[in-house]
């Protein structure tokens, strides 16, 4: 993607470079304001007006590729944190009692799930 770029950067200038020698003896007169005019040549003028509109859309660009990376950063900070577990300090208050064994298919016996009840007299 670079390469195109700086292509691209190139073929500019050469356009600018061509566009000035073929136009550089002809004068103009810039009305500035009244009272006040500005001499010069056509490809200064060509330059000037391309940097006008090149430099505002430049620092937008800028400015919005700023603000993205402040909040994707942002963004990856906050799943950082929502995403790594806190350790607990009650991990000893509720142990964890092991699952007892399950009776075998075909087995008559049922499985002892707690005290035997005690017949009532």
């Amino acid at each position: 993607m670079q390469i195109v770029r700086t292509l691209l950067w190139v073929l500019l200038l050469v356009a600018i470079l061509a566009f000035s020698f073929g136009n550089w003896d002809k004068q103009i007169d810039v009305r500035i304001w009244p009272g006040m005019v500005w001499d010069t040549r056509v490809p200064a003028l060509v330059v000037v007006s391309f940097l006008l509109g090149l430099v505002p859309m430049w620092l937008y660009h800028r400015g919005v590729r700023w603000r993205q990376a402040r909040r994707i950063s942002a963004l990856e900070t906050a799943t950082t944190r929502m995403a790594t577990p806190k350790p607990r300090d009650d991990h000893t208050a509720n142990p964890v009692r092991p699952a007892e064994p399950r009776p075998e298919i075909g087995s008559d016996r049922a499985p002892h799930l707690g005290p035997e009840p005690t017949p009532k007299a």
